[in-house]
């Protein structure tokens, strides 16, 4: 399915859903279920200006954001168990200048310099990672840090040191690290072997690939709709929603998930970034529509996916609501399609558009 990105103004409210759909969903099984719950339950935490959170994997970062209206950030995370070690990101964005460009990367700690090698997992030069012995001096400087500074060249941010203790004191406990050599905040004697063990993640097996002959192009005009579903009131609801611009309306989409069973997906709503779509599950050419909700981690199950997009090779539909148009905030969502329900697979969330990277955000639920 294609992947939407708009220029019209902030999000709108979303479609409602009918009760007498969501009924149906239930009873056919189809309204999506939260993977079984794993040995974590995931966790957000604020701590003055410092975002902490961990996974259902009990995988933890810490987020230090600017203090003004600059762009940057610092990122501490550890992962569960005895063998973890801490890794540092940090990042800014600066005015393009060459010489800039050029210019190291310094973290700045109170009296102390850190030059933070390129990372070379992004792209550029203003994204930064230390790992080790630098990473470990960094987290040790944090816990008592007054100033903290990002400079690259003549770019300068400057980030909140406030809640940086007690944050990672935070994961230390939720991990199990306090007093051990492995902990970010409160070191102490014992070994790493009297850290926790991570706990299992929850299994999700996608059903077998279904053939997509004769399904419409993803990168091609909506599937016209059949009357089964112009009909229901749900999808008229999306219609008028979408009155001030009719041609949204027009990115329908449909998949087939096995040889009886197919996907429709309805726009029901826009806004600057982000399009709101409703998808059903029906038998062949659209027949016996049932409305499926979709669960996250948090909040009841919801009718409405943003931005989606359906991949038939993976048996995954995904949304990523955008919190802004470059898309350095929001929540990204996968569900996998086990053949009876599409089930959450992945959940990262960033609160803050503070300029990190996609694949640096926290990660919420994650799946094997």
């Amino acid at each position: 399915m294609r992947k939407f990105i708009l220029t019209t103004a902030a999000v709108l409210a979303a479609c409602g859903a009918e009760p007498s759909a969501a009924k149906g969903a239930a009873a056919e099984g189809l309204s999506t279920q939260a993977a079984p719950a794993a040995t974590a339950q995931p966790v957000d935490r604020t701590f003055r200006d410092w975002l902490a959170g961990c996974d259902n994997g009990n995988d933890c970062v810490a987020f230090a954001g600017p203090t003004d209206s600059g762009t940057g950030w610092l990122r501490v995370a550890m992962a569960a168990g005895p063998a973890a070690a801490a890794t540092v990101h940090v990042g800014l964005w600066g005015d393009g200048e060459p010489q800039n460009a050029a210019a190291p990367l310094r973290l700045q700690i109170d009296g102390q310099e850190f030059v933070i090698a390129p990372d070379p997992e992004q792209d550029g030069g203003d994204i930064g990672r230390a790992t080790g012995r630098q990473a470990q001096a960094v987290i040790r400087a944090l816990g008592d840090a007054r100033r903290l500074t990002l400079v690259k060249g003549s770019n300068t941010v400057a980030l909140s040191p406030n809640g940086a203790a007690a944050a990672l004191l935070w994961i230390d406990e939720r991990q199990g690290r306090l007093d051990t050599v492995t902990a970010l905040r409160r070191r102490g004697a014992r070994p790493a072997s009297a850290v926790p063990a991570a706990p299992a993640l929850p299994v999700v097996a996608p059903a077998p690939a279904a053939d997509q002959t004769g399904m419409p192009d993803p990168e091609g005009p909506g599937p016209a709709l059949p009357r089964t579903l112009t009909d229901l009131a749900a999808v008229r609801e999306c219609r008028a929603n979408l009155g001030w611009n009719p041609e949204l309306f027009k990115q329908t989409s449909r998949a087939r998930l096995d040889a009886d069973t197919e996907l429709w997906g309805v726009p029901c709503d826009a806004g600057a970034y982000n399009l709101m779509m409703r998808f059903w599950i029906t038998g062949p050419n659209g027949s016996d529509p049932r409305a499926i909700a979709l669960q996250g981690v948090d909040g009841d199950p919801d009718y409405v996916v943003t931005n989606p997009e359906y991949d038939p090779a993976e048996r995954t539909l995904r949304q990523f609501y955008k919190g802004r148009g470059i898309g350095d905030c929001g929540t990204f969502q996968k569900w996998t399609w086990t053949g009876h329900a599409f089930v959450l697979s992945h959940e990262i969330s960033m609160g803050e558009c503070w300029g990190a990277p996609f694949d640096l955000w926290p990660t919420r639920w994650r799946t094997r």
